[in-house]
């Protein structure tokens, strides 16, 4: 019997569906990955905002991760919300181990606006997490944060992804291009070469979960195997489609459709049982 893939996410909740893990297990399961989770904040959030956290106790986050290392299979794994330097060190230290790809998403804020992270936590991420990477896929305010310095262009995106990757010690970087003018261009830096993903812009405000979305696409894609380059590629395939169909739902920023890839025909990226 072959083995199923199996992918991992370490990050917080999202009771209204659209981001946090469950944008992440929602991902996983579309793209046929097994997903597992390890929950490190409790989050009253929804389409307007955050309303309250909670930070799961740090013996219980340690007891998760030991429960699932020690017994499940882990083919690549993503970290998303750590709020703080005690989560942070409690994780490190146990995927220190882990013979798998590591995707961080660096989540700092909430589309929203909402603060997700302890500012002096900031710092740990940067300095001791993020040299563990694979890739690191941090959103244009996440890498000005990063890199400590403002991206207006993509030129200016294209140095924060050096830094991140040979000052900072990241094993590679996508850069998120959403928040700049014109079409969606993200560039992933493998520390030699620069490779476009470019989508054309689409015009809506649901973009609830988007960064949750697309890491957790290249996490499963990379526990079947594919190359980063590979999976970056089909994950942007799938989150730009994410988008495209999105939901009107709610007050705020609506969510991303996690099955919106099979609102359309797309032989190279189809799964088999769609």
């Amino acid at each position: 019997m072959n083995q199923v893939a199996c992918a991992l996410t370490i990050a917080g909740t999202d009771p209204s569906g659209g981001a946090g893990i469950h944008a992440d297990l929602k991902t996983f399961q579309e793209l046929q990955s097994y997903g597992m989770s390890v929950i490190t904040s409790v989050v009253a959030q929804n389409t307007t905002g955050v309303q309250a956290i909670h930070h799961i106790p740090l013996e219980m986050i340690e007891q998760q991760l030991d429960s699932v290392i020690s017994d499940m299979p882990i083919h690549a794994f993503k970290t998303g919300m750590i709020a703080n330097i005690d989560m942070m060190k409690i994780i490190a230290k146990r995927i220190s181990n882990l013979n798998a790809p590591y995707v961080m998403d660096p989540v700092m804020v909430a589309t929203s606006g909402d603060v997700l992270i302890e500012e002096n936590a900031r710092d740990f991420l940067r300095e001791s997490l993020l040299p563990m990477t694979t890739v690191v896929t941090p959103n244009i305010p996440e890498a000005e944060f990063l890199v400590e310095e403002k991206i207006n262009t993509v030129d200016d995106m294209k140095n924060a992804a050096k830094i991140i990757v040979h000052d900072l010690g990241a094993g590679a970087a996508l850069l998120k291009g959403g928040h700049l003018q014109g079409d969606a261009i993200d560039f992933l830096y493998d520390g030699s070469t620069f490779y476009p993903f470019s989508a054309e812009r689409i015009a809506t405000k649901n973009t609830h979960g988007t960064g949750c979305t697309y890491s957790a696409a290249i996490t499963a894609y990379l526990s079947q195997g594919d190359s980063l380059l590979e999976a970056v590629e089909k994950a942007k395939h799938f989150v730009t489609l994410a988008i495209k169909h999105s939901f009107s739902l709610g007050a705020g920023n609506g969510p991303t459709n996690h099955w919106g890839v099979r609102k359309e025909s797309s032989s190279q990226y189809e799964q088999t049982n769609y």
